[in-house]
């Protein structure tokens, strides 16, 4: 599976942005996608997934605390494309974010927000926030 992150840029505060992450090869083993994030001499933090079951069905979102409200993780079907709308975004916003898939059935929901459920990542895109 490749994945092509893409969508970000330089915003103000207040400003929305959405990230997309494409999706080629083996799509149909996929069962789950997130969004990660980065700071320069941080780990890469969980911010949203998703996950589902057989035919695309059943699926489930998980979000980051600080981004709940103001964060949408959603995907498209057809175009085997995950999204991640953001709106309201805050400087504390600013990092390189990655898209991640998980293959090989649907990944149990302890695991959704860890960085090793994700096989495959995508190059990452960056985000930032001025104040």
């Amino acid at each position: 599976v490749q994945l092509q992150a893409s969508g970000g840029g330089l915003v103000q505060a207040g400003d929305s942005l959405r990230l997309s992450c494409a999706a080629s090869g083996r799509t149909f083993s996929v069962y789950g996608m997130a969004w990660f994030r980065q700071v320069p001499g941080k780990e890469r933090e969980f911010v949203a997934a998703m996950r589902w079951s057989g035919q695309r069905s059943n699926v489930e979102t998980y979000y980051e605390d600080s981004v709940k409200g103001r964060f949408t993780i959603s995907r498209d079907n057809v175009e085997n494309t995950v999204y991640l709308q953001m709106n309201n975004l805050k400087p504390e916003d600013t990092a390189v974010y990655y898209c991640g898939a998980h293959l090989g059935g649907r990944p149990i929901v302890s695991a959704m927000r860890t960085l090793t459920t994700y096989q495959y990542w995508g190059q990452g895109t960056q985000v930032t926030v001025s104040s």
